[in-house]
């Protein structure tokens, strides 16, 4: 799908942040501005956490509540180069009772569970972005088509 506008780019992610039940994985894949952290904050909208979300790259994680009695857990792992102690983290944080963001996923790609929802935003311009959903097994699969249902 093409995005040509921030304001768009956070309406995608309402978009997934209303087919989202918790138990979810999303591992957002891009380069640095690509509008990874604005997806987040359209995610987090519709989980109706009012906090300021901003980007965990220096961080590295952010733990936002929602009063849907759902955690958005933020992580961003550009300045890591293996995961360390936060792979066990990362673990600890795929629940029911989460949502996980993950950004720059290299460093901990074998801590997370395969069934995740891979979303590549790529720069097409200075504003246009074109964004690929990639599940990756049977709960990634359902999210999307839900994903899909909410962009109607």
């Amino acid at each position: 799908m093409e995005i040509d506008s921030d304001e768009k780019m956070q309406r995608l992610g309402m978009a997934i942040g209303r087919a989202v039940s918790g138990g979810e994985v999303l591992e957002l894949v891009g380069d640095i501005g690509a509008g990874k952290t604005t997806l987040t904050k359209g995610i987090a909208k519709a989980l109706d956490i009012n906090e300021p979300v901003q980007s965990p790259t220096f961080t590295i994680s952010r733990v936002y509540d929602s009063p849907r009695g759902l955690r958005l857990a933020h992580y961003d792992f550009y300045r890591l180069g293996e995961a360390g102690i936060m792979g066990d983290e990362i673990r600890e944080a795929v629940d029911n009772d989460s949502v996980v963001v993950v950004e720059w996923a290299g460093a901990v790609d074998g801590d997370l569970p395969e069934d995740r929802l891979a979303i590549k935003i790529t720069a097409a311009s200075e504003e246009e972005r074109l964004v690929e959903f990639h599940p990756g097994g049977k709960k990634s699969t359902e999210l999307w088509q839900k994903i899909k249902e909410n962009l109607v």
